[in-house]
């Protein structure tokens, strides 16, 4: 197979990732980059040489199509790039995660694409790294019993930044049964933005699936870690033990009937970056004309699950699933704490039985 060549919109953190992993990659040539602020052009042109930069990416696409398209720019400019790339001749794209700012646009972009049928991917690289693969696998094979809780701890970030990461492992975890609702509350009173974004200072987000199982994830500024890690803790609790890992750090402890003491594993990890994987996938899929969406897709349920934590703290609600199906209820006037009237309606909740 010829090698492809690529292009990439934003020179940020996740446009820069792409950019090493198709420089190295014996599947790609690197051709173009595009982003709106000249000096990270002239920054980035000394690290790729050849590579051409310009600050459109309207004008890169004139002048410099390619085979393939990196969607690296903030979340809400996703959707019209997106959707100016789609115009080229294209054979794979990928779209950074969250795939937009609102999961209405991350609908439309991904179904724009699934209608020419193009190869898409997602970096979602806990997907792309040994230890959490390892641990789905685990899990789905029992090794713990049956899964009941998915505890994550997360510090320095938020619910949309890096949360949209966790919670698609979360989604991947639990595979295709339905999620019923999420609940959150989120506190702002440090007034923190992160990447183009209004965050939360500290948050709790409360996730079930169908069958009761449950995430609750701790995100924001100064999260406390209750096990030695590195700014982010994963604890997967079932009937017959748990497992922990650290984010995207190497290796996990699993405690089970055959590990009662708990024991250390470090899988071999792959030699290549979660990006390249990512983007030497699509190349395989191109190769053979066989898109695969599951990805995608779940990127997708992650991004509904964090607009429908941000819509629960925001309205005072829970917010359930199918997430296109939601629409915000009337603000109750019902004050939880505070004493009961006598007056006013409600139920009485020790009669609920009856």
């Amino acid at each position: 197979m010829n090698k492809l060549t690529a292009s990439v919109v934003g020179g940020g953190m996740g446009g820069r990732l792409s950019l090493q992993a198709l420089a190295r990659s014996s599947r790609f040539e690197l051709v173009a980059v595009t982003d709106m602020r000249p000096a990270v052009c002239a920054e980035l042109e000394p690290l790729f040489p050849g590579l051409r930069t310009f600050t459109d990416h309207a004008a890169m696409f004139a002048e410099c199509p390619t085979d393939v398209v990196c969607v690296s720019t903030w979340p809400p400019s996703h959707e019209p790039v997106t959707m100016a790339a789609l115009e080229l001749p294209l054979r794979g794209i990928l779209v950074e995660k969250p795939l937009a700012d609102t999961a209405a646009a991350g609908a439309r972009i991904l179904a724009a694409i699934r209608a020419k049928a193009l190869p898409m991917a997602v970096p979602h690289n806990l997907l792309a790294k040994r230890t959490p693969l390892e641990v789905i696998a685990r899990v789905r094979q029992g090794a713990i019993g049956a899964l009941k809780l998915v505890e994550i701890q997360c510090r320095r970030w938020d619910i949309m930044n890096a949360g949209i990461h966790w919670l698609n492992f979360f989604v991947n975890l639990v595979g295709e049964e339905p999620l019923d609702w999420v609940m959150a509350i989120c506190e702002a009173s440090t007034r923190t933005f992160r990447d183009g974004m209004q965050v939360e200072t500290t948050a709790v987000t409360y996730v079930q699936a169908r069958s009761g199982i449950r995430c609750v994830m701790n995100t924001g500024d100064d999260v406390p870690l209750n096990a030695e890690a590195n700014g982010t803790l994963f604890r997967l609790v079932g009937t017959g033990g748990q497992i922990e890992f650290r984010g995207f750090e190497h290796g996990y402890r699993i405690l089970n009937t055959e590990r009662p003491a708990g024991e250390w594993v470090t899988p071999a990890e792959f030699d290549v970056t979660g990006h390249q994987r990512h983007l030497e996938q699509m190349a395989d899929r191109i190769e053979t004309g066989t898109p695969d969406y599951r990805i995608p897709e779940s990127s997708l349920r992650a991004l509904e699950i964090c607009e429908g934590a941000y819509l629960s703290s925001r309205h005072r609600c829970k917010v359930t699933f199918p997430f296109d199906a939601f629409t915000v209820p009337a603000e109750p006037d019902w004050d939880p704490g505070r004493p009961y009237s006598g007056e006013g309606g409600g139920r009485d909740g020790r009669r609920l039985d009856g």
